[in-house]
Order: C-alpha cells, then structure tokens, then sequence
C-alpha cells in the first residue's frame, strides 16, 4: 500500500480565496516518505541501494518555521521566515539524512545553465543552479518551489550532481550540459548514470503564454510533446473577421500547460541515460500543498524545499 502524507497549514497570498482541502498525496515505488524526528524526507529506492550515497528531497511538515497556525521546513532563507529557523531547519534536514557530519553546498539560483564543481566547500555561496562533486562529505542542495529539482549520480566513478531546472534552465538546456560536465571532468558514462528528478509543479498546473511554446519549439525538435496543446503561439483568431473587432482588440491566445519534468527527462534521453535509469516523481508541488510548497500558489508566502545529494567515505 503506497504511503499517504498527511495535510498541513497553507500560507496563501492574501486576498486568495482558500481552496478545499488537498487531497492526500500518495507515494508510490520506487518513491517512499522516510519519517524521522517529525521530518518527512522523500527518497528513491535505487539510491538507497548505495550504502555511501546520501540523499533526500524535503517536504514541507515540520520544522521550526511558523506559517499560521503550523511550523513547517522552509529550507529557503525568504523575507517572511527569520535566518535562525532556516538554519535550525536546514541542520535537522541534515541530520534525518544521515548527514549532520556534511558540509552543505547551495548555490545563488538565478534560472541560468550554470554549472559548478566543487572538490571543497566554498566560503560563500557561488552563483549557479547545478552543482558536481567527486569529493565524500559535501552535500550538495539546490532549493525549488515549483521548478524541477534533479539528481544524478555515477555510481562508477562515484559522482554526485544537484540540478535545479525552471524553464529558463530547460530551455538552455542545464540538465543535458550537467550530465556533460560529469562526462568531461570525471568520465562519467552517461548510460551508466541513475537520474531522481523529484517533486515539481506538473503539466496539470503550470500554464505559460503561447510565447513560450515557440521558444521550446525553435530549440527542441519534440518539444511540442512537452505541452498539452501542440500550438506555435502564431495562429490567427479564426472568428476575427466574424466578429468585426478591429485589429488588436481580438482576445488574447489562450495559455497552455507545460510539463517541465517530461521535458528534462527528454534531455536526459538526450544525453545519453536509459530510460529504465530515470525515475520521475508524480508529486505536483501546485496539487500536494499539505506535503510541498508552491511559489505559484502561495506567492511570496511560500517556502523552499531542498534536494540534497552527497557521498560518505568508505
């Protein structure tokens, strides 16, 4: 029986109108929710098999931060939470993993395909939305609340990555140039990789402009699969001429929905990985507000979730 995570407080942008409660999330294999000291931490099967890979994806219950009447693990330093409980989440984060002992290595997000190696923890944060290590006791993190957080490992060469894709980083194509990276700098084979690509706003719920069909189309050959209406962005209103409206007053072009997971794991394909080595969480952050945070939903209100990805010794 898959596991059901339980519901908890939602902090809306104000003026939302709050919506029914959500629906209880269910967690099916290779995927399980591993509850420790009142942490909820999603982990994939696969990677467990690896005694010295350490890795997880947060969630939202518990934690020392107050979003109404609940405490929940914002793991992102944002203006509504103090610095203290962040740090106080982001070190009981680290201990339900097993990885307390863990230098934590985050990066200055900025939607790029920046990719960074590290063989030592830095002294501050560097700008960039994947991270590489081959070096045992760092942990990689990257923060999400809607875009798709991916994690990959070598378990060859014994390489680790931490990749963060909204769609300004699919669309450059971060994900594919991060396996590259491995490649290059640690000769990683890219069919012998293993790929988590967690939780993240679903094609159910992420609406874009028809704007950005076209960019995904002009880079991407089957791009038009990502979306669930395969349209360019420059059709013509057909009723224009019926209707009589004179020109820029026709109704704007309807939105589309865009699935950023399917579209990551189509450049991991793309990179070389198989297939059977790319496991995809179902959980959409917009859907499962009782167990993730959703910056789309929430607005400014939201907190970050962290995945985290590191190697012990031995």
């Amino acid at each position: 029986m898959p596991a059901r995570a339980k519901t908890s407080g939602i902090r809306r942008l104000p003026g939302r109108p709050a919506a029914l409660p959500p629906e209880p999330a269910r967690i099916a294999p290779p995927w399980s929710l591993r509850r420790v000291d009142g942490l909820e931490i999603l982990e994939l099967a696969p990677f467990r098999r690896l005694p010295w890979l350490v890795h997880g994806f947060s969630t939202r219950p518990g934690g020392e931060s107050e979003a109404g009447e609940d405490r929940v693990l914002n793991l992102g330093f944002t203006e509504w939470d103090s610095r203290h409980a962040v740090l106080r989440n982001r070190r009981a984060f680290q201990s339900a993993l097993g990885a307390g002992g863990h230098k934590l290595v985050t990066l200055k997000q900025f939607h790029s395909a920046v990719i960074r190696c590290f063989d030592a923890s830095p002294d501050e944060a560097c700008r960039g939305d994947a991270a590489v290590t081959g070096t045992c006791g760092l942990l990689l993190g990257v923060q999400t609340a809607d875009c798709v957080p991916i994690l990959l490992v070598d378990p060859r060469q014994r390489v680790v990555a931490a990749i963060h894709a909204g769609w300004r980083g699919t669309l450059a194509r971060i994900t594919e140039k991060a396996v590259g990276q491995m490649r290059m700098l640690f000769g990683s084979r890219p069919g012998g990789l293993l790929a988590a690509i967690g939780p993240a706003i679903g094609g159910c719920c992420y609406e874009v402009g028809a704007d950005l069909v076209a960019k995904f189309t002009s880079q991407f050959p089957d791009a038009n699969r990502w979306f669930d209406e395969p349209r360019t962005g420059e059709e013509p209103n057909p009723l224009q001429w019926l209707n009589m409206m004179p020109p820029g007053h026709q109704p704007p072009p309807k939105n589309v929905r865009l699935d950023l997971r399917k579209a990551n794991r189509d450049q991991l394909l793309a990179a070389g990985l198989e297939g059977k080595s790319i496991f995809a969480s179902d959980l959409c952050t917009a859907c499962h507000l009782g167990l993730l945070f959703s910056y789309r939903v929430e607005g400014n209100g939201s907190g970050r979730l962290l995945a985290a990805i590191g190697m012990r010794e031995g």
